[in-house]
């Protein structure tokens, strides 16, 4: 009795096999997106701590929290921070 052209394993061992080969696969591709956004992200972060900063000095000018010689002063430090 043969199994055709897979021997002795039959169908299920390509099913199984072709499904962890399908596993294993999507793991690396998702690993690497993974890695990428992870480096991508390390290199933005300091912009959008940068920018964050600017936002809520402007809401504090705008709300008359701060003069505007303190305003320019604070801006210039945020953005003398890079």
């Amino acid at each position: 009795m043969m199994w055709g052209e897979w021997g002795q394993y039959g169908w299920g061992w390509m099913l199984f096999g072709g499904l962890h080969m399908l596993l294993f696969w999507l793991l690396i591709i998702l690993g690497i997106a993974a890695l990428v956004k992870w480096l991508w992200g390390a290199e933005e972060k300091g912009s959008n701590r940068r920018q964050d900063a600017l936002d809520v000095l402007h809401e504090r000018y705008a709300r008359g929290e701060i003069d505007r010689e303190t305003y320019l002063a604070m801006k210039q430090d945020i953005l003398a921070g890079k």
